[in-house]
């Protein structure tokens, strides 16, 4: 079982994330990511925001850096 939530997060049927597929997205994370370490956390969320990455997205990337995945996934 595949389970869709709102803020586009994907988890399988045992709970895990699903590998992001979304070039795109992934891309926009990791400017963000970017800009967090150049210049600060409040112009990382405005642009993440801009860009209709989720909240929880927003939140786990740049507040908890040991959550993110990895480049590889």
């Amino acid at each position: 079982m595949i389970e869709r939530h709102l803020n586009g997060s994907v988890l399988t049927g045992n709970g895990q994330p699903e590998a992001r597929h979304d070039e795109a997205q992934r891309t926009i994370v990791e400017r963000g990511i970017s800009m967090q370490q150049s210049s600060n956390t409040m112009s990382a969320v405005e642009f993440l925001k801009s860009r209709d990455v989720g909240p929880q997205v927003i939140a786990r990337v740049l507040l908890e850096p040991e959550k993110r995945r990895s480049s590889d996934d």
